[in-house]
Formats: C-alpha cells, structure tokens, sequence
C-alpha cells in the first residue's frame, strides 16, 4: 500500500528543487497534492503532469489572505488536509551585516518565517477538528550553526526551528505533529539566487552546483538532492514517524556534525611533518 494513500497534502514552493520532489513523490505515494508557487507556468505543468490527484494555485505565501484561501482551497477540491510542508523560500539578502538592506531583512523574514507561521496558523484549525496531522516546515542547517547562510537566512531559519518545537506542544496534544527538515548543501536553484541571478538562469546553475561546488563538503561525497529532502518529508508526512514532533531532522550528509576525518588527518601530518616525526 502506498505510504500517504487516502491523504490530503499542501507542498509550497513547489514549481522547482525540494517542493516539486516532494510534490511529485508525494503524488507518486497515493497522496493528493496541492502545488502551490508564484511561478504559475511550472507549478501548473507539473500539477498537469501528475493529473487528477494535483492541482495548482497560485500563492503568495507571505499574504495571510493568499494562505487562508490556499487552506481552504486544497479542502474544497480534496475535502480534508492532512499534510502541509511549508517550503518556500529564497535565499535572502547576502553580504556583510552593514550592507545588508532593511527592506530585504525585512522581505526575507516574510517568506522564510512569515509564511511558515501563517501556514500553521491556518492548517490548525482543520487539522485539529479531524485530531489528526502532519505539518512540515524546511528550516536549514543555517538555523543550527552559523556560517551556512546569509544573516537573515539563517535568523529566519533558526526562528522556524523554535515555532517547529513551541506549536508542536501545543498541537500535538490534539493529535497534530509539527516537525522541521534542516538541509545540508542541496543542488537547487537557491545556490544561483543567491548570487543573484534571475530564476531561468538560476535554473541553469544547478548542475554545477551539484557536480562542483557542493560533493566535497561533507563526509557523504555527493551533493544533496531535492530527493533526498523529499524523502525525508515522506516520512515525516506518513504514519512511520506516527511518534516523531517537535524533531528538528537533520538532512545533510554529515556537514554538521563535525570537522571531517580527512581534514583532521591532514592537520596531523602537517603538525608532525613539523616536528620531524612520523604522524
């Protein structure tokens, strides 16, 4: 049996990387799914392809009236909700903390942690009337140590984490699990935005993100993959994490948990080096 058969999911930022994966493997597990994103050409030819179990809306998520009506959308069309991974996101304002703009401070905290605010607030009420749930957000491994993003980013990230763990105490007594996803270095088109370029050109950087900038930065020597996060929202989405809330689940290949071996060993044999002995 298909793991999300009979369920009812929202996946934001689903147009490309992390949400169109999981969107589609969602899909793929018996779920259906409402696309939501700004980039309506692509979100709505994935829901296309995926037939009469999606549909795509067009959200602005930082708008409390755009999220309301995505909530109620997905429960007209499907008649429940059972998952929502708040996903969307940019990378924000880059740059020394002098330079960086107030109103793209501002912007940011508005799509990374707004918008995952405003998605909770609107699934608990139907979530919690059926006692049952599951509710997603993608944090970043920028919101556990610094040095993994820009400020804002990583603020905005860190804040996710700890409205993840403050509603899942609430919710959770009324049978609603809230959870967070912390990427490591994943090939997506946010590496490109973050440089600046515009989404099409961004696109068309993720392939050099994946075979060049990213497989060497942690001790599982390939880049992450939208897939890879994906897999990790099934799971949180399905009934086999059924006693897993307010989890922060860490998906980054090791990047975090410390300096990796072949780094240590080198500093070794350079310390011995030396001292004129064998290391």
């Amino acid at each position: 049996m298909a793991r999300l058969e009979g369920k009812v999911a929202i996946v934001t930022g689903a147009a490309s990387g992390i949400g169109e994966a999981s969107a589609r493997l969602f899909a793929a597990q018996g779920c259906r799914v409402l696309l939501a994103d700004v980039q309506d050409e692509k979100g709505a030819r994935i829901a296309a392809e995926l037939g009469d179990k999606a549909a795509y809306l067009s959200t602005d998520v930082t708008s409390d009236d755009a999220v309301r009506a995505m909530v109620g959308q997905a429960i007209e069309r499907f008649g429940r909700l059972d998952i929502l991974f708040n996903n969307a996101g940019a990378p924000g304002p880059g740059g020394p903390i002098a330079d960086t703009p107030t109103d793209g401070f501002d912007q940011a905290i508005a799509l990374l942690l707004r918008s995952v605010f405003l998605g909770i607030k609107y699934a608990a009420g139907p979530m919690t009337a059926q006692g049952s749930g599951s509710i997603i957000s993608t944090a970043s491994v920028a919101g556990l140590q610094a040095g993994f993003g820009p400020h804002a980013y990583s603020a905005a990230k860190a804040a996710v984490i700890q409205l993840t763990r403050s509603v899942a105490m609430e919710l959770g007594e009324q049978g609603v699990r809230v959870n967070s996803i912390c990427p490591g270095g994943i090939a997506t088109p946010i590496f490109g935005k973050a440089y600046g370029l515009p989404t099409d050109k961004a696109d068309r950087t993720v392939e050099a993100v994946r075979t060049m900038m990213l497989p060497n930065m942690q001790p599982i020597r390939r880049a992450g993959l939208p897939e890879d996060i994906a897999q990790a929202a099934l799971w949180l989405a399905s009934d086999d994490s059924a006693f897993v809330n307010g989890h922060a689940l860490i998906v980054d290949g090791g990047l975090t948990g410390g300096r990796q071996w072949s780094l240590v060993k080198e500093q070794r044999e350079r310390v011995a080096a030396g001292f004129g002995i064998a290391p």
